[in-house]
């Protein structure tokens, strides 16, 4: 086939691990099964997790020929080398390796060699009640003025809990007493914070202040539970608290937005006068990477950032954002801010595995090479793109199934005793070995056919040596005529072999010719030299 064949390219979707399995010819011995094992968080060093020699097919006899080895990352985990048991090695921590995600797993791939052999396994960690909800302060303060009426809210925001599903933060509980309860509110993400709500109005020459205790609560079984000291101060007068523009906001921010960027504005207003409507801006009670993130300026109301994002690191922010009146009332409102991903990470290429050298007669479709591609990056940013450059006769095909003169070609260019033109004067069977005999002889002889193709599709042209023979006969003999040469216009064969010689020149000089073909001798003589 005349011209270089382009690189051959697999896509593989984003921010996921991409591996990739370099491969001799089209076939794959790459198992695309994943064998999956399930196990709780926190199990101890050596906890057994699965028989993976036996999952593989593998006796206890075949292991140490087979070499069965684990490719991770990190290691969480180890194969006996005798047993060919799959065990813990390292502590595992689902809080700490999967943050809130709903579902946590490791995956990693198991190798066997003699021949290589590409197994995936995932092992999934299980979420277990190891984590009590707790308050990011043990302490709230809240001024409340006499003459609030019943129904009026305030913010008291949310506790912490690493565990997920059932094993997270399912509500909260106050104190009984006759003037206040606590509700739950959901936010968009679905963290739960705790909202007090006036149920009696206050009397402060009966009661100046109140003392009580809020609990939260997981959904363990037993529950787990954390507590905070709520202190209320009952206030004089002031007829009216501020009031947001908007009770939520959102905006959205790149990633690669500088320090100092202005994130957004907020505003609030108050009906009072004097210093009862004079109003001040703040956050209300948040995660401190939160507060390290974004600041609040309390005359303005506007929001500034003041530390770089991260889209890999977390992907959106929930602010809580207050306006105190003069006279201690508070109003609030939430500032969602959404975190646009940019392409700020390059993948990265891991060798994992290489087999070399290659014996010469390895079959099609043997596996010689493993490599993983990763990229941090998410959506487009994050897809990655293979390509294998170069004019070795391999091939990338994607390990979790699906495959791509892409066939090993034969290089043996010999001829057999019966089909070997000889030289000029000489009889078949004269000479023995292989031929052509030597590099001369090789390019002689694909220089010749290459011209002499040109000419001959010249209806006018008369070749030297006699009709049917393209010129040939004159060098290598008068047995090898046209019958051993096919139509060398496109591609060049070598008789008694299956290999083509390229001619990437030739092919791009076809398609520059006009209908008269007066340039074909021209790509033959640039070919021969």
């Amino acid at each position: 086939m005349a011209g270089r064949q382009r690189p051959r390219r697999r896509r593989a979707g984003g921010r996921v691990l991409l591996a990739a399995l370099l491969l001799l010819g089209l076939c794959c011995r790459a198992a695309p099964e994943r064998i999956r094992y399930a196990i709780p968080e926190e199990l101890g060093r050596g906890s057994l997790v699965g028989p993976l020699a036996r999952d593989l097919g593998l006796s206890p006899a075949e292991l140490p020929a087979r070499k069965l080895r684990l490719s991770a990352e990190k290691q969480y985990f180890g194969v006996s080398g005798e047993s060919g048991q799959l065990y813990v090695s390292e502590r595992l921590d689902r809080e700490e390796m999967c943050g809130e995600a709903a579902s946590c797993s490791v995956s990693f791939e198991a190798l066997l060699h003699n021949p290589l052999n590409v197994f995936h396994v995932q092992v999934d960690i299980h979420d277990v009640n190891d984590n009590a909800p707790r308050f990011l302060q043990d302490n709230f303060h809240l001024e409340i003025n006499e003459f609030t009426s019943p129904g009026a809210r305030f913010y008291l925001g949310m506790a912490e809990d690493p565990d997920v599903g059932s094993n997270a933060l399912q509500g909260y509980e106050l104190e009984d007493n006759k003037y206040l309860a606590v509700e739950v509110k959901e936010k968009e993400d679905g963290s739960k914070f705790a909202e007090l709500v006036l149920r009696r109005a206050l009397d402060r020459e009966s009661e100046q202040s109140l003392r009580l205790v809020l609990t939260a609560l997981d959904g363990g079984d037993p529950p787990r539970s954390g507590t905070a000291q709520l202190c209320i101060n009952v206030t004089d007068a002031n007829d009216n608290a501020p009031v947001f523009a908007q009770d939520r906001y959102r905006v959205s921010v790149r990633e690669d937005a500088p320090p100092g960027s202005t994130v957004l504005n907020v505003s609030a207003w108050d009906a009072d006068a004097v210093s009862n409507a004079r109003i001040t801006y703040g956050f209300g009670k948040m995660p401190a990477k939160v507060l390290e993130k974004f600041v609040v300026d309390a005359e303005s109301g506007t929001i500034t950032l003041q530390e770089t994002l991260d889209f890999e690191d977390s992907r959106a922010f929930s602010l809580a954002v207050e306006a105190k009146d003069g006279g201690g009332l508070v109003a609030h409102c939430t500032v969602q801010i959404d975190v646009s991903d940019v392409n700020d990470n390059a993948p990265e290429i891991t060798i994992l595995s290489v087999s070399s050298p290659v014996p010469e007669d390895a079959a099609v479709g043997t596996v010689v090479a493993l490599v993983k591609v990763t990229d941090p990056d998410s959506g487009e940013n994050g897809a990655v793109w293979l390509e294998l450059s170069g004019e070795a006769p391999l091939s990338l095909v994607a390990s979790s199934g699906g495959s791509y003169k892409q066939a090993q070609p034969n290089t043996d260019w010999r001829f057999s005793q019966t089909q070997r033109p000889g030289t000029s004067g000489s009889q078949n069977g004269e000479e023995g070995g292989a031929w052509p005999n030597n590099q001369f002889d090789t390019e002689m002889l694909q220089a010749m056919i290459l011209a002499s193709a040109n000419e001959a599709a010249d209806a006018n042209s008369t070749l030297g040596g006699g009709t049917g023979t393209m010129g040939l006969s004159a060098r290598y003999g008068p047995q090898f005529t046209l019958q051993h040469v096919p139509d060398y216009r496109q591609n060049v064969y070598i008789p008694g072999s299956t290999a083509t010689l390229t001619n990437a020149a030739g092919k791009r000089d076809a398609k520059a010719t006009n209908p008269s073909g007066g340039n074909k001798k021209k790509s033959g003589k640039k070919e021969k030299k």
